[in-house]
């Protein structure tokens, strides 16, 4: 059984989701409008830092997530790395997409900008597994996010002294978000374990099906993959992140099995994985 930390977040997280089921619909029908007006074009691009010198983990992570989404919806989006891409994006946080007239930025509205054209992965949910698909999405931000950002890796392209401002600028604001989540004086024992606990929560929902939800993926998988692969393929200092992860064999099978469906042989400019910064294979 997951541990009980994790068991009582997800518990706290899907009775939040069903309380806000009817809200939430609601607000679906106010904004069913919103980039539907024309079809998904065919130069659609995707907006992230520069790969090398400047992606934090957390980003990339988010990068790959809303990738992966765009390919299970069967979206093309091409990907462009641009070192000022947090400047340009409307929230000021990375990936965003520009998609005609329309710049959306970050997972979560960009499902519902996607959903607006007629596109969705968690149609054929009903709303209790939309509350837990939801519920466990938050549980992955919550704890594998947070633990990403816990191990910045920031070199600003730009020249001196700038390349010194926007860095020391970046792990400021790293430095006040874990104060104001409360992490700031977590140990990296502490990080790890609750990574693990995370990880058990989700092989456990996994168990042997392909998907989360059976037979077909969702934003849920999307999300999984872009943080659980990140973590996987990175070359950190410390291999520890990696190896919580890798004790799971079914969340190392589900990254390798939506990588090989999704991005393998796909247009190269639009794959991640042919980009990814990593310099070691998913799979030892």
């Amino acid at each position: 059984m997951p541990g009980l930390l994790a068991l009582w977040v997800l518990h706290r997280m899907v009775r939040t989701q069903l309380e806000k089921a009817e809200s939430f619909s609601i607000f679906l029908k106010h904004s069913s409008h919103f980039g539907a007006a024309e079809p998904w074009p065919e130069n659609a691009a995707l907006y992230q830092q520069l790969k090398e010198e400047q992606i934090l983990l957390s980003d990339n992570a988010s990068s790959l997530a809303v990738q992966a989404f765009l390919q299970m919806c069967n979206l093309p989006v091409r990907v462009i790395c641009r070192a000022n891409a947090e400047y340009m994006s409307p929230s000021g946080k990375v990936p965003f997409i520009h998609v005609g007239n329309q710049v959306v930025s970050e997972l979560g509205p960009i499902v519902q900008f996607v959903k607006a054209k007629g596109h969705s992965l968690s149609d054929g949910l009903d709303e209790v597994q939309k509350a837990e698909m939801k519920a466990y999405m938050e549980l992955v931000n919550n704890m594998l996010l947070t633990a990403e950002i816990t191990h910045p890796r920031y070199g600003s392209p730009y020249p001196w002294p700038l390349n010194r401002i926007l860095s020391y600028q970046k792990q400021w604001e790293v430095r006040r978000k874990m104060k104001a989540i409360g992490w700031a004086g977590k140990t990296l024992e502490q990080v790890l374990e609750d990574v693990d606990q995370c990880c058990h929560a989700l092989s456990q929902r996994l168990g042997t099906q392909p998907y989360f939800f059976n037979k077909h993926p969702t934003e849920l998988d999307a999300l999984v993959f872009g943080h659980l692969f990140t973590i996987l393929t990175t070359q950190l200092i410390t291999d520890e992140l990696s190896e919580k992860v890798k004790n799971y064999s079914n969340l190392t099978a589900f990254c390798r099995r939506i990588e090989q469906q999704y991005f393998e042989g796909h247009d190269k400019d639009s794959s991640a994985i042919a980009a990814r910064s990593s310099k070691r294979p998913l799979l030892r």
